[in-house]
């Protein structure tokens, strides 16, 4: 995981349209830049719906949501349709962002040892610093949480 008071490394991904989003395209603007495993997962699905559902709020603290998964973009399309997400998420099936993010472990599931997205939230001032770093995300807590960091 990348440390609190570092630079947060630029960026450029497609979101869940195509288009193609820079983090320093917010710059003046905090960003929440949130890793997830996998799309239409339980925890996924929670911990993205929970960001939609307070999305005016991360707004009206002049605050954007940006999800990244190595997931497809038709995926990502998929997800925001079935879901009604109303925020960006990112396609990084090449993993250089959540390589440079340092989200890509190993992890352990049921005894099985593989490498994957460990669940991350960043939380990035407007000047792209790191100001708050998680590894330990509840994915249904993780919006709620992100609200309180911006009061």
């Amino acid at each position: 995981m990348l440390e609190v008071g570092t630079k947060a490394p630029d960026f450029e991904l497609p979101d869940q349209n195509g288009d193609m989003h820079k983090l320093s395209d917010y710059r003046g603007k905090k960003v929440i830049l949130y890793f997830y495993p996998k799309d239409n997962t339980p925890g996924c699905t929670k911990q993205a719906c929970g960001f939609s559902e307070r999305y005016p709020l991360f707004l009206e603290k002049g605050a954007i949501v940006l999800g990244v998964s190595k997931d497809s973009v038709a995926s990502h399309k998929r997800f925001e349709e079935k879901q009604n997400l109303v925020f960006t998420i990112l396609s990084d099936p090449q993993r250089s962002v959540i390589e440079a993010y340092d989200v890509w472990k190993e992890k352990k599931n049921y005894g099985k040892v593989s490498m994957g997205v460990v669940r991350t939230t960043y939380l990035i001032d407007e000047e792209g610093m790191i100001i708050k770093a998680n590894d330990k995300v509840k994915a249904a807590d993780d919006a709620e949480n992100m609200l309180k960091e911006l009061e």
